[in-house]
């Protein structure tokens, strides 16, 4: 039986969600890296959106888990069931084994580069590969990445957020920091149950963050407050609270702060000539943490530099890493 011709997969495997993007048909696959697991037996129930939608819901037996966190493997087996999911699910009936492309962020060491290596390898790629979260970044952005000036991309993912200039094909200079989506929803959820006395579960904290979070307290006050449910702390019932968006903004500030001292501690590194082309050109954001409410604005303001949210900022990395297959025989040398 011939296997048809393998297409190359490029897969961004984030912390909230795993995006795969197919040589000749771009993005064939976004799901939600979750992953539920019976307890009892040690199978995989379910993967993706219905897993998700299992979290904060399942009986005793049953655990919704999130195999990835701060952009790196957490779960090593649970991680190799997911990514052999999504790599079955992405090929051709009877394909032959691709050749894989994942995404690490930035700062991971080499043993966490390993361990991704090993995982796709295990999940059913012939070879894997490694790049770097915010020059796949800066590729599906559509910047000048081999070109001689300087470019610089802030991937705010689910785990880490990723700062890096960019020029001449490399990464000239670099932040890794573990504060992003996750990070902003942890914040949420740790304000409500102090200012409202709500206890709020995970997805709700997301959906806070989706509908009213901005990353100015100022801006936040001409938006409309959220009904939302939760459990009242004091007397352990459901309980239904309106709460104001610019108490959303406080609680995410810290967050939102630290994200804006890893990009100066970033400009301060580069070189006079790397940082006028940063001024010339503009500061891009990718990721879902890109479309925070006035985050552009904030960081423009602290920087004193034009930014931009690039045009499919969830999509950036994951098409980044696809277009880097084309040139996977230089990665093989």
């Amino acid at each position: 039986m011939f296997g048809f011709g393998a297409r190359n997969i490029g897969i961004d495997l984030g912390t909230a969600n795993t995006i795969v993007f197919s040589e000749g048909k771009g993005i064939v696959l976004r799901e939600p890296s979750v992953v539920a697991k019976n307890t009892k037996t040690d199978e995989i129930v379910s993967v993706g959106s219905e897993a998700r939608a299992m979290i904060g819901r399942t009986p005793a037996s049953i655990v919704a888990i999130r195999p990835m966190k701060d952009g790196v493997i957490a779960d090593y087996d649970t991680t190799v069931s997911m990514m052999k999911y999504y790599i079955d699910k992405s090929l051709e009936p009877h394909s032959r084994r691709p050749d894989v492309m994942v995404c690490v962020p930035s700062g991971v060491t080499e043993v966490e580069k390993r361990a991704v290596i090993d995982a796709t390898k295990v999940a059913g790629a012939k070879d894997a590969y490694v790049i770097e979260e915010p020059f796949a970044a800066a590729i599906g952005a559509g910047l000048p990445v081999m070109d001689p000036t300087g470019s610089m991309v802030v991937d705010i993912g689910g785990g880490t957020t990723d700062v890096a200039t960019i020029s001449l094909g490399g990464i000239v200079s670099s932040r890794s920091i573990r504060m992003a989506g996750d990070k902003l929803d942890e914040a949420i959820t740790a304000y409500v149950r102090q200012h409202y006395n709500l206890l709020i579960g995970e997805r709700t904290a997301e959906q806070l963050k989706i509908d009213v979070a901005s990353a100015s307290v100022e801006a936040a006050k001409e938006l409309d407050s959220q009904s939302v449910r939760g459990r009242d702390l004091i007397s352990g019932l459901p309980q239904t609270v309106e709460i104001k968006p610019e108490d959303v903004a406080k609680a995410i500030q810290e967050v939102v702060q630290a994200i804006i001292t890893a990009i100066k501690e970033t400009l301060e590194e580069t070189s006079p000539e790397i940082a006028a082309d940063v001024i010339d050109h503009g500061i891009v954001l990718t990721g879902g943490g890109a479309q925070l409410r006035h985050l552009p604005e904030v960081i423009s303001e602290a920087t004193k530099v034009p930014v931009f949210v690039a045009s499919e900022p969830l999509d950036c990395v994951a098409i980044g890493t696809g277009e880097s297959l084309k040139n996977i025989d230089v990665m093989k040398k």
